[in-house]
């Protein structure tokens, strides 16, 4: 049974005389979104059992800006990136990890021309890194021994950011089958929900992006769906639950699998 962590906010740590060494990014989702808050756990574990020092910003985190900004709304995105920057330098945050490719994405490229200057990772790079590192062993990574998995590329790591090895070289790491779809890495297919399309609704169409995007990865006849982005997580897992495969094929983050075979979830 995994214990229970208490995560420390940076405000706690800094009046504590310490510095983090990562702030974890939680990000809207992550922090709000039932399934989202689950990968957030996995994380957590993590960075926990890997002795990285980390903190969050708890209540003083605020969104990026990231869905203003691809909705045309310039503006809101300037107020809250720099609410969140004048945050971010008065802690002296030099290196931050986020579960969110949207995240990640404004956070490491848009927010430095407004004064925001950070080394900024996606977790799956960070989890790679662990593994290579030999801090986090795949103890219990044989349990995916025979299952077939395949990576959604989720499009601000990849073809926005050209972060495509770092989540596969992390699977790699499971006893299991990586298997690629026939739309992947440079050429991958977005799940619907990026530019703050995740939350309006659809445009007419004959179909759902997203209902396309999990045909790609059935064609492959996976056991798992892997994912990056807790928003890529939410349309694939509605992709399959419109194929009505819930009961043959996991949609989990990337984060969560690599937890469940270094032993670090709930059991």
């Amino acid at each position: 049974m995994a214990e229970h962590i208490n995560v420390p906010t940076v405000a706690q740590m800094v009046s504590a005389g310490e510095v983090p060494e990562i702030l974890f990014w939680v990000g809207c989702s992550g922090s709000f979104d039932d399934r989202a808050k689950k990968i957030t756990k996995a994380i957590v574990r993590i960075l926990h059992h890997t002795g990285v020092k980390f903190a969050v910003l708890g209540a003083e985190e605020t969104c990026t800006g990231d869905p203003a900004k691809r909705a045309g709304n310039e503006f809101l995105f300037q107020m809250q990136a720099m609410q969140n920057i004048m945050v971010l330098n008065g802690y002296e945050i030099k290196k931050i990890v986020t579960g969110c490719p949207h995240c990640f994405n404004i956070l490491k490229n848009e927010y430095p021309e407004l004064g925001g200057n950070y080394e900024v990772m996606h977790h799956t790079q960070l989890i790679n890194d662990l593994i290579k590192e030999g801090k986090l062993a795949i103890k219990g990574g044989e349990s995916f021994k025979g299952r077939r998995i395949t990576f959604h590329d989720p499009c601000y790591l990849g073809r926005a950011n050209d972060v495509y090895e770092a989540p596969r070289e992390a699977l790699q790491a499971l006893d299991a089958e990586l298997v690629e779809m026939r739309r992947c890495k440079q050429k991958g297919l977005c799940c619907g929900a990026g530019g703050a399309q995740m939350f309006k609704e659809a445009e007419p169409g004959n179909k759902e992006v997203n209902v396309e995007r999990t045909e790609d990865a059935l064609e492959v006849k996976p056991n798992v769906i892997a994912t990056g982005c807790p928003f890529c997580n939410t349309m694939m897992t509605d992709g399959v639950k419109n194929f009505e495969k819930e009961d043959s094929v996991e949609v989990m983050d990337v984060a969560e699998l690599i937890a469940e075979a270094a032993d670090l979830l709930p059991s």
